[in-house]
């Protein structure tokens, strides 16, 4: 596995350096949103494997916020069977995923989106971070590729068993 604790950060324009709390329109918003993964994507530039589990409708995701930043797996077949074993399967490894892996996660079977969607999520969060605070930047990026990484590689550990939906848990 590759070391990105040595992975130089992109240089961060002092202009932004203070925090306000203040709105942004959306065109500001997404700015900002659009700057915070281009800088990520240089700082961490690497395939991650996102929605190429190989299992439909499940997926790995980067969340951020003003207030957190999330590496998620969503489970969220339509079928509420399928939904329901790859839950299982991954819940029935939850020692290995907390002791070896990502002892924060958090593993939740009803996972209602704010559509009113109901998924299974597994995810380790950070609290404390903002998107709009260039100066939290680099300790996100951390965040997420740590995490994700780590994550990675237990999904390349026991893929075979959370995809196949013959063997029980």
């Amino acid at each position: 596995m590759p070391d990105f604790r040595n992975i130089k950060l992109p240089q961060k324009n002092n202009a932004h350096q203070i925090y306000t709390n203040k709105m942004y329109s959306k065109e500001e918003a997404q700015r900002i949103k659009k700057e915070f993964w281009t800088a990520f994507a240089e700082a961490y530039p690497r395939k991650w494997l996102l929605y190429d589990t190989k299992i439909k409708d499940v997926t790995f995701k980067f969340y951020i916020d003003n207030k957190k930043a999330q590496v998620l797996l969503d489970i969220e077949p339509k079928d509420e069977e399928k939904r329901k074993i790859y839950f299982e399967k991954i819940e029935s490894l939850k020692t290995i995923l907390l002791e070896e892996y990502l002892p924060e996660a958090i593993l939740e079977r009803q996972f209602y989106l704010e559509s009113g969607k109901v998924i299974s999520r597994i995810w380790v969060e950070k609290l404390g971070v903002s998107l709009n605070n260039r100066n939290y930047w680099p300790e996100i990026f951390d965040f997420f590729s740590e995490t994700m990484t780590k994550f990675e590689v237990f999904f390349y550990e026991y893929e075979d068993y959370i995809k196949d939906l013959e063997t029980n848990t």
